[in-house]
């Protein structure tokens, strides 16, 4: 489609998320322009189709021709791509390489690794270039009616980004866009990284709290759905709890709750592993959301699980705790463990930051949290408020506010997972985070018999609790060692 006026913006990629993008930037008052790669026999016509349906009447150009659409967007060209990543990603760039012009700008709104960013980032600048990979949440209905956005990259890139991105993200309560520059290389890319891990880990607590209602508990759909749509009215208050309550009310078309008929087999993308590997690289635990990533990946194995069934057959009693006491020690271990979530992958935010010279703000990270994204929730204005403080907590537990909540959960806490073992309900996450909090909280943990082993063994040496801090030691512990001593280091 020709006009005569340039267009602020283009987007390539026309699938869920880049359609409502384009729409959501159209109807924000900006013109963008759009394409789409076509693969023979399989996504002919995607343009053709979007420019006839969604965006008919609309301040939307279309092109299948790649040059056509970079010549139609006015200089210096804001383009975005919402496109699988990996190897497409660096495809389409090799690409729009030749047909840009100096100060172009590339916009990686998919779910990128961050190393990868970080070349992109570097192969753009040696062309002129600049390059912003930016985390992009909300789904479908958020990249529609307003996105969580975490851009990062190219920083000269953000001026010209910036009035566009903000006008098209969602406002928090306060009015405050929820886009905000995250920081060099591909810090946004990490940023959005650990918050799909924090989403894995909140979605499989809040399974398991459904799951505790609904074994434990014997509570109807329409009983847990009630449970959920209070929680989402107290501190509880996010996307997933309200969806949560819809899901367990929804009836297909033949009139039955859907959820019961849902196979449990739970699939991912891959951006909760990333986490997770990028965590251990860095040193950093975060194991509740390593337990959510392997329970995916149990869940999946149905065929096993049926027949390990077969071998150890039990039944699931009803618990005799009075139900709202149930209900009450479900809401503490979900609460808790979502702080426990959250400040691991904030604790994992701080040593890239600190690792990769980002300077990243948690405060304004939290606060990029609070609308649009899958993990909107009430309580990040309460973790931006801890980050933003005189005094930044260490670990976010050991803030004031949250020491206080964590203090007055604990009790339900502990029995909820005590009494799931008893019943033999599976409540791994529940777990990871309350033992993570105990060695958290422990001024002495068992870790003294593992340097003792390694050094037997190994020679890896050891330090005392009665010398310096940095001072190692290796002991002859069978009297017919050698004085060799393996170098100190942690991976």
């Amino acid at each position: 489609m020709e006009n005569q006026r340039k267009s602020d913006y283009g987007l390539i990629g026309l699938a869920v998320m880049g359609e409502n993008l384009a729409l959501n930037i159209a109807n924000h008052g900006w013109q963008v322009s759009v394409y789409n790669r076509t693969v023979p026999g399989i996504e002919e016509g995607v343009v053709q189709r979007f420019m006839e349906g969604p965006a008919k009447n609309k301040n939307i150009c279309g092109y299948t021709d790649l040059k056509d659409f970079v010549l139609s967007i006015e200089r210096p060209r804001k383009i975005m791509m919402m496109i699988r990543a990996g190897k497409p990603v660096d495809s389409v760039i090799n690409e729009l390489f030749p047909l840009l012009s100096p100060g172009d700008i590339i916009i990686d709104g998919g779910n990128s690794n961050y190393e990868d960013t970080n070349r992109r980032v570097v192969k753009a600048e040696e062309q002129g270039l600049l390059f912003v990979g930016s985390g992009v949440s909300g789904g479908e209905e958020g990249a529609l009616h307003g996105p969580s956005i975490m851009p990062g990259g190219s920083e000269g890139a953000w001026q010209h980004v910036k009035p566009i991105l903000q006008s098209i993200a969602a406002k928090a309560e306060d009015g405050t866009p929820c886009c905000q520059w995250v920081g060099p290389q591909g810090s946004g890319h990490f940023v959005k990284m650990i918050h799909n891990g924090i989403e894995y880990g909140d979605m499989q607590l809040i399974s398991e709290a459904y799951w505790v209602m609904k074994n434990m508990g014997g509570m109807t759909n329409e009983e847990m759905a009630d449970v959920f749509d209070e929680w989402n009215h107290g501190k509880l208050q996010s996307y997933l709890i309200e969806i949560t309550a819809k899901i367990l009310r929804h009836k297909d078309k033949d009139g039955q709750v859907l959820i019961d008929h849902i196979l449990d087999a739970a699939g991912q993308k891959g951006t909760g592993k990333w986490s997770v590997i990028n965590a251990m690289n860095l040193g950093m635990p975060l194991g509740l959301i390593g337990s959510a990533v392997f329970e995916r990946s149990l869940s999946s194995d149905k065929q096993t699980r049926v027949a390990a069934a077969k071998l150890f057959p039990r039944t699931v009693r009803k618990s005799d705790l009075p139900r709202k006491t149930l209900i009450d020690h479900t809401f503490a271990s979900l609460y808790a463990s979502k702080l426990v979530s959250y400040a691991q992958g904030f604790s994992v935010l701080q040593k890239a930051s600190d690792e990769f010279n980002w300077n990243l703000d948690m405060g304004s990270i939290a606060r990029m949290w609070r609308g649009g994204c899958i993990i909107r929730s009430v309580f990040l204005n309460d973790i931006a408020s801890a980050y933003e403080a005189d005094e930044k907590p260490r670990q976010l537990l050991l803030a004031p506010y949250f020491a206080k909540e964590i203090g007055q959960l604990l009790n339900g806490w502990n029995s909820l997972v005590a009494n799931a073992a008893i019943e033999c309900v599976p409540v791994p996450a529940f777990s990871s985070a309350l033992n993570y909090f105990y060695s958290l909280t422990s001024e002495n943990l068992p870790a003294n018999m593992i340097q003792a082993q390694r050094d037997f063994f190994g020679a890896h040496t050891f330090e005392r609790k009665d010398q310096e801090r940095g001072k190692f030691f290796h002991e002859d512990w069978t009297g017919h060692g050698g004085a060799t001593q393996s170098g100190t280091y942690n991976v």
